[in-house]
């Protein structure tokens, strides 16, 4: 893997992606340390299949994620009111 300071990043974009179509990711580094990586789509779309599901396709399920058992509505212990 390539690595590229921010500044020859911006200056060369076009060289920096077309390192990453036909050499795969490239580092970018910001006063020598590790900022961000660019990857070749192909790779993100089988990074991104290969994750874990998203919060909302977890809500949106119909399997249950678990078994809840909540308290009755008003059986909360309340705590004392602050006196000043």
């Amino acid at each position: 893997m390539n690595t590229w300071p921010v500044q020859d990043a911006k200056a060369r974009f076009s060289e920096l992606l077309d390192a990453c179509v036909k050499e795969g990711p490239q580092l970018v580094t910001r006063r020598g340390a590790e900022t961000a990586v660019l990857v070749p789509i192909s790779e993100w779309k089988r990074l991104s299949s290969a994750a874990r599901p998203s919060l909302k396709s977890l809500l949106l399920s119909d399997f249950a994620r678990a078994d809840l058992e909540l308290p009755q509505r008003g059986s909360a212990l309340r705590r004392p009111a602050a006196v000043l």
